[in-house]
């Protein structure tokens, strides 16, 4: 039972992609080059189910364990759902990340990358890849930093043979975002990647203007909802 009586998720979906585009058309870029990700994260199915109706396609959760409880039965009735791991790994936990998960944003170190390719290996299942970039440097966050980056990608490519699709960052809640924007676009811009995962709920406009190719929007679409423990 949906437990926002109130919150229309179907409208307040289009308001979010009509946001977009308006977005996309102000810095001279064609709407379709920006993919919305309606973040699900702590929502139940009969949240998701009013967005699917109404469209959407592409879905982020950032904990294995509640989307293997969830979007099994979703992707039953909706396989062409595609479904996006924005939140953190252990390396324990790649294994089952990869059989579930069409796209992985969360690849932030050695021992991840290195459990992500024995997985796809094992398994023949390759989801496309982000690096997480850690570009505020914040030591409670995850993320290869800046100045390992380039370093950390060549070894994703010719080590790992990792199918890289670009890379993700999660700004300093208390900074401007636009120059860590910045920094990730001319990162993957040197580095030939063209994915840029960048832009939440606060700031996917901004992102925008900085070459995101794909936003994740959550309490913008769905309501704020307390996350159950």
């Amino acid at each position: 039972m949906n437990d926002q009586p109130d919150h229309d998720i179907a409208q307040a979906l289009q308001e979010v992609q009509d946001r977009i585009a308006t977005a996309a058309r102000s810095a001279g870029r064609d709407p379709a080059t920006v993919s919305l990700i309606a973040v699900s994260k702590t929502h139940p199915a009969d949240h998701i189910v009013p967005a699917i109706a109404a469209g959407q396609r592409l879905f982020g959760e950032n904990r294995l364990q509640e989307a293997e409880e969830k979007w099994p039965g979703l992707r039953d009735r909706h396989p062409d759902t595609e479904l996006h791991m924005i939140g953190g790994l252990q390396s324990r936990k790649v294994a089952g990340a990869v059989a579930l998960f069409d796209v992985i944003h969360s690849i932030d170190r050695e021992k991840v990358a290195a459990a992500a390719a024995r997985a796809m290996a094992q398994t023949g299942r390759r989801p496309d890849c982000y690096i997480q970039v850690n570009t505020g440097e914040e030591p409670q966050k995850s993320g290869v930093l800046p100045a390992d980056a380039d370093a950390f990608i060549e070894k994703c490519r010719s080590v790992h043979d990792l199918p890289l699709a670009g890379l993700m960052c999660i700004p300093p809640a208390d900074q401007e975002p636009a120059p860590h924007f910045a920094l990730l676009a001319k990162i993957a811009e040197r580095n030939g990647l063209r994915g840029l995962s960048m832009g939440m709920s606060a700031d996917y406009e901004i992102a925008i203007q900085f070459g995101a190719t794909l936003v994740r929007v959550g309490t913008a679409i769905f309501g704020v909802r307390t996350p159950q423990t």
